[in-house]
């Protein structure tokens, strides 16, 4: 028996099969109900600054170039501050890494060579080196990042992209890898990860659901409430309060978004930055 030919096989098979789950899971979420409540929404630094809470927020920008927004619907705040105060409590501090995105954002994140080529790296290596077609590097991408407003809890205002930073020295916690770890350690529930971690995983996890806010199973550092992810999983037989809007934050307008379910990556794009993307790889192996 080779253990090492065997772990990457079962390391292979699993983020093959947690990618189709997330891709299916995405596809439900397509024809989830949603009744638009009509909140708009609110920035968190300055709830964190009135509340005297110990909270980090992220310093990158999205795609390279969007400041990113940290705001979450008003009627989430009090769960929001729940969270916080409990972390808090416990010796831990939230950092957030994300919050609302714009249509400009999600749609900029899937086709950024930051993240496509880190994914199309992924998907060769499940292929055993095969280049994979556009449709199934698309299907992937889907897997990882909405590529359709409805299915985008982030662009509903509903979710936050968290890690948890030890409150005395602001070193962060372990859960198995960073934010935005790609790769078959990022589902929740991944068996690949060490006992601590896991153990890290469940506890925050744990202490969100108290405060409403429920994790997606397919990354471990994505938590939404009140949308279709947490009425789905949760089993309410409610319809979301939470759909995909537009937002103004100098008006706090929000506008929910038509047509939600048409895909934010016209398919001549996406053709062009998979090409380029392709490019890049092979230029990359030759080099090596």
């Amino acid at each position: 028996m080779n253990t090492q030919t065997d772990n990457v096989a079962a390391r292979r098979a699993y983020w093959t099969e947690q990618m189709e789950a997330a891709f299916g899971f995405m596809s439900q979420m397509l024809e989830y109900p949603v009744e638009e409540c009509g909140e708009t929404l609110v920035a968190l630094p300055e709830v964190v600054a009135a509340e005297g809470l110990t909270v980090a927020f992220s310093q990158t920008r999205i795609a390279g170039r969007h400041d990113r927004l940290f705001y979450l619907r008003e009627g989430l705040i009090p769960d929001f501050i729940g969270v916080a105060k409990q972390l808090n409590a416990r010796g831990w501090a939230l950092k957030v890494e994300d919050g609302f995105r714009s249509r400009a954002m999600q749609r900029e994140i899937a086709l950024h060579p930051s993240f496509l080529d880190i994914v199309l790296q992924k998907v060769i290596w499940e292929g055993h080196g095969q280049i994979p077609t556009p449709a199934l590097l698309f299907r992937r991408l889907s897997s990882l990042t909405a590529t359709r407003p409805k299915v985008g809890t982030h662009m509903s205002g509903s979710a936050i992209d968290i890690s948890i930073l030890q409150s005395a020295d602001l070193t962060e916690v372990e859960r198995g890898g960073p934010y935005l770890e790609l790769s078959e350690l990022t589902p929740m529930a991944s068996p690949f990860i060490s006992a601590a971690a896991a153990r890290n995983r469940l506890e925050i996890s744990t202490m969100l659901r108290r405060h409403d806010f429920l994790a997606y199973p397919y990354e471990f550092w994505h938590y939404s409430n009140g949308d279709a992810y947490t009425e789905h999983l949760s089993i309410s037989g409610k319809p979301a309060r939470y759909g995909a809007v537009d937002f103004d934050p100098a008006t706090r307008k929000i506008t929910p978004i038509l047509n939600p379910t048409e895909s934010l990556h016209p398919s001549a794009d996406f053709q062009q930055q998979v090409e380029s993307a392709l490019e890049r790889c092979q230029q990359q192996q030759q080099q090596q």
